[in-house]
């Protein structure tokens, strides 16, 4: 790698290549974004607690899907028309939100994309995760950002020794605008900010974008803090419908492109939900969680085996499947002879953990089947994560997240008079 740093005099080592180089890789180890952050909490979290690889994305539709009712009353229709589905937006949005008109054809572009019914209630489950997520700012401010990237800076030196001379050398590299890296930083606001200052460090070092194509540590961004790497799965599966204005990345820090993918990520799957709150439950700890969460329960009520209901069935390696054995697993190989599964088996439909099919799986089937023998299991629960992040200060977790936007989301509902808080649900989006 460092070989293609080499400048073309003489073949020495160019000092400022040097320092920007070092300074990439300290920044990005830092990781001081990755994390999404619940709202004052998470002005940044995607969704999606980022801590596992996002889902595959399922191919768009070549019809109209059926629509979707998440708590939709049978009776209730969505807008006959785009002028009567603006008028409902407007009424739904926030009083003395700045560019409220802006906002709402974000939205309603996006469900027209999406084809999600455009609902109150589906508008009021988007609206939730924005409030919570950023207060409706595009580009949501991070408190404290310098310091927490120096923090970050810090611990990561002392971990590899890295002396402070040394860290203070490679801040010291200007920057484009002429200002030192370290200026640069303590006047960083937003993710975006920051995002935008590791790519261009990044395009400062000779062949930066092919030497280091994913050491950019901000992994998640815009109004409804959604990860990148979510945006690029789906647009390989759903063509993105807007224009680019640089990169995807781009896209997702920008309002448009944040409310598109947000509201993806949270409706445009099936999903076995007769309630919004697990919903929001599967935006911040990843889809099916609240599934899987409550399969984890069965099996732990079926084996006798203590489980962590985080929805994970499986352990990651860089967003991959592992190989090591998760704890689910292994109390499922004490139950095999009665599942009638392999080993092989388990694993297969384990696999499936991130979409709609595992659930009609052999091994969801016949857990459930044996664990409903002392009474009916639940289908459906609340994971139990702890979230982590340098910008957290207090004990936050996945059902904390949950029911902080379900509230929002009925107040939403209440107060524009759209429907009961107390009003049954039926099938969750995505008709699953």
């Amino acid at each position: 790698m460092f070989c293609s740093l080499l400048s073309d005099t003489g073949g020495a080592l160019n000092v400022n290549t040097l320092r920007r180089t070092g300074l990439l890789i300290l920044i990005s180890l830092s990781g001081c974004a990755s994390t999404p952050e619940p709202v004052a909490e998470a002005p940044v979290v995607q969704s999606q607690s980022a801590k596992i690889k996002p889902p595959p994305v399922a191919p768009a539709p070549k019809k109209a899907p059926v629509p979707p009712s998440v708590v939709i009353p049978a009776a209730k229709a969505p807008p006959a028309s785009e002028k009567e589905v603006h008028e409902l937006l407007m009424r739904l949005l926030p009083a003395r939100l700045k560019d409220k008109a802006g906002w709402a054809d974000d939205l309603q572009s996006a469900y027209k994309a999406l084809q999600i019914p455009p609902t109150p209630e589906y508008f009021c489950a988007t609206l939730a995760v924005i409030e919570q997520e950023s207060s409706f700012q595009a580009d949501p401010v991070v408190l404290g950002l310098p310091a927490i990237i120096r923090r970050e800076i810090v611990q990561r030196s002392e971990k590899y020794s890295i002396p402070q001379t040394v860290i203070d050398w490679m801040l010291s590299s200007n920057s484009r605008d002429g200002r030192s890296f370290s200026q640069r930083i303590d006047a960083l606001k937003t993710e975006k900010e920051l995002s935008d200052l590791i790519e261009e460090i990044i395009a400062m070092l000779p062949a930066g974008r092919e030497l280091f194509p994913n050491y950019n540590p901000v992994h998640t961004g815009g109004p409804m803090q959604v990860s990148v790497e979510f945006a690029e799965s789906h647009v390989r599966a759903r063509p993105y419908p807007y224009p680019l204005h640089g990169n995807l990345r781009n896209e997702v820090f920008s309002r448009r492109g944040g409310v598109y993918f947000g509201s993806a990520i949270l409706l445009d799957y099936p999903a076995p939900y007769t309630d919004m709150l697990y919903r929001f439950a599967d935006f911040n700890a990843g889809r099916y969680s609240s599934r899987n969460a409550a399969f984890q329960r069965a099996l732990s009520r079926a084996s006798g085996q203590p489980l962590a209901p985080d929805g994970d069935l499986l352990r990651y390696k860089n967003g991959n499947p592992s190989t090591d054995a998760s704890a689910t697993l292994k109390a499922l190989l004490t139950l095999n002879r009665t599942l009638k599964l392999s080993e092989a088996e388990l694993q297969r439909d384990l696999r499936l953990e991130k979409l709609s099919s595992f659930s009609r799986t052999p091994l969801y089937q016949r857990l459930y089947a044996l664990a409903d023998q002392n009474g009916t299991q639940p289908r459906v629960a609340l994971p139990q994560i702890d979230l982590k992040s340098p910008k957290i200060k207090r004990k936050l977790t996945t059902e904390w997240f949950a029911n902080r936007v379900n509230s929002r989301y009925k107040n939403c509902l209440q107060q524009k008079g759209s429907i009961s808080a107390d009003s049954k649900t039926t099938k969750s989006p995505g008709g699953g």
